[in-house]
């Protein structure tokens, strides 16, 4: 079931990708984290975008700008390399969370209205070098590239059939390096690789299909579906993405009503927080430190509250206007409470 949806929504993705300029791997991204961790999403989605990439090239060829793509591959290959490797490391749910803000990012491009750019001057080499670099590794570390450097070629006069060419031929050497560095980091895994040649057939069909699809819609509609398909899955993966951290943390959040108002408990990353909220009186919050913690002149006094004591539990208590401390001190089984 998972290996037929994730074929049709390719098909739709790499489709509107056609004339959106992009966006495809990033779209597919939430489908793909269905279904296989985080870490192999980016296996999956080089195999299927190298695919997609020989296919257009294969039409497209004619098209190519071979100035930019002289410059722009061989500074990608590092920054490839350097994305692979920190994937490696990294916590799926941190590159997942950092791939969803900036899918959502793209929120304000549904309202931007579409314009013609020509190129006033040649490509500058210094900044094809960078270019590479900075796609090679956002490239490297999640899979795809989407939408995030077109504006570079617009800038550059290419027409929409020479930023697919140029596009293709510039990232076709990027992804074989980026399969070759997965595989040599131990990330391909048999389930990545049937994934990868689902979304390579589905490609396939996708720039088979496009040339029908095309003359029906304008590019600016086009565009904007492009951007709206990168939004929702941004969305999508904001959701999963923060759900996976809350649970790696021990985040959670507990709630219960009170005479007058409502306490909240949060907790995560080892500690925990008391929120009170009162109808009558200023928001507080109540969180526990060490006795070391304390201000000089308020640690004395409470270490000599301290003296003796079974068992002692220090409170910072703070509100928008003030802030004390409460000091908890067991002896023989009865709690007593001093407010500093």
């Amino acid at each position: 079931m998972f290996l037929a949806i994730l074929f049709a929504c390719t098909i739709a993705a790499f489709t509107v990708s056609a004339v959106s300029g992009g966006g495809a791997g990033l779209v597919l991204m939430p489908v793909l984290r269905a279904g296989l961790p985080m870490a192999q999403v980016p296996v999956a989605l080089s195999l299927g975008s190298a695919v997609s990439s020989l296919t257009r090239i294969g039409v497209f060829v004619r098209h190519t700008h071979w100035g930019v793509v002289r410059w722009f591959v061989p500074s990608s290959l590092p920054g490839a390399l350097l994305g692979a490797w920190l994937l490696q490391r990294a916590s799926s749910a941190y590159a997942e969370l950092a791939v969803g803000v900036f899918l959502v990012a793209n929120l304000p491009m549904l309202w931007r209205k579409p314009r013609a750019v020509v190129a006033k001057r040649p490509p500058a080499r210094g900044l094809l070098t960078l270019i590479g670099f900075v796609a090679g590794f956002v490239s490297g570390f999640t899979g795809a590239v989407g939408l995030l450097f077109n504006g570079f070629y617009l800038q550059q006069g290419l027409s929409r059939e020479q930023l697919v060419a140029t596009r293709a031929a510039n990232e076709i050497a990027l992804h074989i390096v980026k399969l070759i560095l997965y595989a040599y980091f131990g990330l391909v895994t048999n389930e990545a690789m049937v994934a990868g040649a689902v979304l390579g057939a589905a490609a396939v069909v996708a720039t088979l299909a496009a040339r029908y699809v095309l003359p029906l819609l304008s590019e600016s509609v086009f565009r904007r579906v492009g951007y709206a398909s990168m939004v929702v899955a941004g969305m999508a993966m904001l959701d999963g993405s923060t759900s996976d951290l809350a649970a790696h943390h021990g985040v959670a959040l507990h709630a219960s009503r009170v005479p007058g108002g409502l306490d909240a408990r949060v907790m995560g990353f080892g500690r925990e927080a008391m929120l009170e909220f009162r109808r009558s009186e200023p928001m507080e919050v109540e969180y526990e430190v060490m006795l070391a913690d304390l201000p000089e002149h308020v640690r004395a006094r409470a270490e000599r509250l301290a003296e003796g004591a079974d068992r002692v539990m220090v409170e910072v208590v703070q509100s928008l206007t003030h802030r004390a401390f409460e000091v908890h001190v067991w002896r023989d089984g009865v709690v007593a409470k001093y407010t500093l």
